[in-house]
Parts: C-alpha cells; sequence; structure tokens
C-alpha cells in the first residue's frame, strides 16, 4: 500500500506522528497523507477511509459537523470524534483534538451536498444558524457557497443534485 504512492512520487511525512499503525506521506505538493494498515472499521469505506479535521473544541465540532452533514457520531471520547452517513456508506469524518493553532493553510475542504429537493440558500441558513460563517475565498460568482465552521475550516455548500 505505501510503495504504490511512493512510486508515483510521494515522499515520508514526520509530523511528529510518533510509533503509529500508519505511514504518514506527502503528495508532490506537500499535501500529507495517511496510508493505514487494514483495520476492521474502514473496510467497507472505499480508497478513503478517512477525512481527518484537527480541532481545538471537539465537542462543539462534532456537534456542528453531526447536525451540517445529518451523520451519525461513531464514537467520542476526548480527543476524537468519529462521524458517518446514517446509511453506512463511505468514508467517515474524523475530528481529531489538536494541541496548537493550525500553523499552515488547510489546502483541503468540505463540499455539502443538500439532499435533492433541498434549496440550498435554506440550507445555507440553517448552517450559518449552527455556527458557520460566510467566507469569502475570492469565489466570484459561482453557483456554490462558501462558508467557514466555527473554527475557520472552509466548506461549500454545493447546489442541490
Amino acid at each position: 500500500m505505501v510503495a504504490r504512492p511512493l512510486e508515483l512520487g510521494a515522499t515520508s511525512a514526520d509530523v511528529g506522528q510518533g510509533d503509529v499503525p500508519w505511514t504518514v506521506l506527502a503528495d508532490l505538493e506537500g499535501n500529507v497523507f495517511c496510508v493505514l494498515a487494514p483495520r476492521p472499521i474502514y473496510r467497507d469505506t472505499g480508497p478513503i477511509a478517512t477525512v481527518v479535521v484537527n480541532c481545538a473544541d471537539l465537542r462543539a465540532m462534532a456537534r456542528f459537523w453531526g447536525e451540517a452533514t445529518d451523520w451519525t457520531r461513531h464514537q467520542m471520547n476526548d480527543d476524537h470524534a468519529r462521524l458517518r452517513s446514517a446509511k453506512g456508506v463511505g468514508p467517515y469524518l474524523e475530528l481529531l483534538r489538536a494541541s496548537g493553532e493550525e500553523t499552515v493553510w488547510n489546502r483541503v475542504h468540505l463540499d455539502l451536498m443538500p439532499y435533492p429537493g433541498d434549496d440550498q440558500a435554506a440550507d445555507v441558513a440553517r448552517l450559518l444558524a449552527l455556527g458557520a460563517t460566510d467566507a469569502d475565498v475570492g469565489q466570484g460568482n459561482v453557483p456554490w457557497v462558501c462558508l467557514a465552521d466555527p473554527e475557520c475550516n472552509e466548506f461549500y455548500v454545493l447546489t442541490p443534485g
């Protein structure tokens, strides 16, 4: 699993992970990702097992993202929360308590798709009421709406499919 990304140009990365059961790599532009050892919990997620978001206020962020996505909380402790679609498909969203302030811009963001038949403006209003804020990333006139979660992580609300 690790050899393929390395053959494609990834490099080993040290983010202070210590002795962990995964390998940390960086892609061609320096974006860090982990190659996990097989685990039963991730067996039916597909090739992307989880999207990880570091946060300071873990409980508040788990509450926000759970309500924002309508996903079910599968695990919650003082350092980690795991959410997933109530249908049990796709990757997990894992929130990890961060030990300090992020020092680099996060180049990854989530795109939220309202349910078919829902109204994008109503969904944006709902997310703002949950604690999201408007975000201007220089997007100009686009069909999606840019917001930020309570810890300023950008995400986009797409038009319903």
